[in-house]
């Protein structure tokens, strides 16, 4: 069954002048520029004109007027003037929620950031998701109801899928093995004295680096991070200390202003 397109109403289709004062009135005179044309719209004796915009900033887009004419009416009257962009109009960026615009490093001072209450890298406190291998689940569940009891420990912790979420974004990252301070580095940082390994299970990967001199230190490096300051790169020879000066200059200064 073939569908019927729109009948166009002739009256409002030739009220192109009052399409155009509508638009004027909302624009300005300067704003409104050709008219483009006229559509009929689903409905009774409902139009659109179109005229072209001339607003700075906003090229490629039109005035869209709907006129509409009220059944045994000889005039027809404004419904509604929007600004539509057409197909090569510039646009605004999509909206995007707060809460997923905030990126890596986002956080600065006086900012607060909450996690939600069912973020998945956070579990309750004591969930007993990182036991040790040899821990006796029973001597944990006591272990934890201890602590509940005294109000102790974290409300949150990291969840399992929070710490594989870290280790792997900690790997892509500089502290990383694949990057070229890694690969121009004597040793790994796992053989270095100033790898302060972490606790837990991510300490079984990643430490921090105490070397004032490395570019890592007080960040996260992994045991296959490494730089040119390794601990085991020792000097052939220790610096010569220098001599007393052979003529104190500092304290005669010092007597011909007494």
């Amino acid at each position: 069954m073939a569908i019927k397109s729109p009948k166009l109403d002739t009256v409002a289709a030739e009220a192109v002048d009052l399409a155009r004062e509508a638009a004027v009135d909302e624009g300005g005179d300067d704003a409104v520029g050709a008219h483009l044309g006229v559509v009929a719209e689903e409905g009774d004796r409902i139009v659109t004109h179109s005229f072209e915009c001339r607003l700075p900033g906003y090229a490629d887009w039109r005035w869209a007027v709907t006129l509409v004419r009220a059944s045994r009416a000889r005039v027809a009257t404004v419904n509604e003037v929007v600004l539509l962009p057409q197909p090569d109009a510039l646009l605004a960026p999509d909206w995007v929620p707060w809460e997923d615009r905030i990126g890596p490093g986002d956080i600065a001072p006086g900012m607060l950031m909450a996690t939600p209450d069912n973020d998945p890298r956070l579990e309750p406190g004591f969930a007993a998701t990182d036991l040790p291998a040899d821990a006796d689940p029973s001597e944990w569940v006591q272990l934890r109801t201890t602590v509940a009891e005294l109000g102790l420990g974290r409300q949150r912790v990291l969840s399992r899928y929070g710490r594989d979420e870290a280790a792997t974004r900690w790997l892509r990252g500089e502290g990383g093995p694949d990057n070229e301070m890694t690969r121009e580095a004597p040793a790994n940082c796992g053989t270095c004295a100033y790898f302060v390994p972490l606790r837990g299970s991510l300490g079984v990967i990643y430490g921090a680096c105490s070397n004032e001199y490395s570019p890592s230190d007080g960040h996260v490096v992994s045991l296959d991070h490494g730089c040119g300051g390794h601990s085991d790169v020792v000097a052939e020879q220790r610096a010569k200390e220098l001599p007393a000066p052979a003529f104190d200059t500092i304290s005669i200064d010092e007597n011909l202003f007494d």
